[in-house]
């Protein structure tokens, strides 16, 4: 394989998962991990991607800017933005995930809509706290610094005090059989007290997620109330989750 086509394959995977491992690069695409460090080195230099401890994070995942363009399938994320806020009431106790997809449910939310939100994630809980009639919980812990949200036994124990009507959630990968999956075993953790801390869990993913698994097992698709993507619901993708009796979105 060509640099340019282990790049570009490097590229894909860091703007769908928003994270990777070099690890996991260099098994993929069968190479060794020096080489795939050198590719994400120089991706890192052509400010292409930003290079990490073992691995590498999407711009639009880092950058901390009160508008940024740069992230990944950014029309599709709007549309499952605009599907999920159907999903919430005047009154309503909700918890929304960090990630890509949640900020822009987070923007999209009515200046009038009446919420209780509580986050662990620092851009959700500034952007929310602009919004005149929503009162923002943040839940602490140590902070990812690369995602900037909370995390840790701090983060799950203020989760375990909770009950919210709907937690809007993201994943690294689902698949209709094995459920949602994670590489990293701490966001792992955080997410399985999300569920636990939520009535109703709602997933929201893009359509090239699906089908894909990784290390951690987060939950069951089963866990899941209701799936949103940018998908007509009818689309033959969402067969398989709906065998699973959950509403799509």
């Amino acid at each position: 394989m060509l640099k340019e086509e282990r790049q570009q394959t490097i590229l894909n995977e860091v703007e769908l998962h928003n994270r990777i491992l070099l690890t996991d690069i260099a098994e993929t695409l069968d190479v060794s991990i020096d080489t795939v460090r050198r590719d994400v080195k120089e991706l890192d230099s052509e400010n292409k991607l930003r290079k990490v401890h073992g691995g590498a994070i999407s711009l639009g995942f880092t950058t901390n800017s009160a508008r940024n363009t740069n992230i990944y399938a950014l029309d599709q994320k709007v549309l499952i933005a605009q599907k999920a806020i159907s999903l919430l009431k005047d009154g309503a106790v909700i918890f929304v995930d960090g990630g890509t997809t949640c900020m822009e449910l987070t923007r999209l939310i009515p200046d009038s809509l009446k919420l209780t939100c509580f986050t662990i994630s620092l851009p959700v809980a500034m952007e929310l706290s602009i919004k005149p009639n929503i009162t923002v919980i943040f839940i602490g812990g140590q902070i990812a610094k690369e995602s900037q949200i909370a995390i840790g036994a701090n983060a799950i124990h203020n989760l375990s005090e909770i009950k919210v009507d709907f937690s809007f959630i993201g994943t690294g990968y689902v698949d209709a059989a094995y459920g949602l999956t994670e590489f990293d075993w701490d966001i792992v953790q955080l997410k399985k007290a999300v569920i636990k801390a939520a009535k109703k869990t709602v997933l929201l993913s893009i359509s090239e997620k699906l089908n894909s698994q990784h290390r951690y097992k987060t939950c069951d698709i089963s866990a899941i109330n209701t799936m949103v993507t940018e998908l007509d619901p009818n689309d033959a993708m969402l067969q398989a989750f709906k065998n699973h009796e959950i509403r799509i979105l």
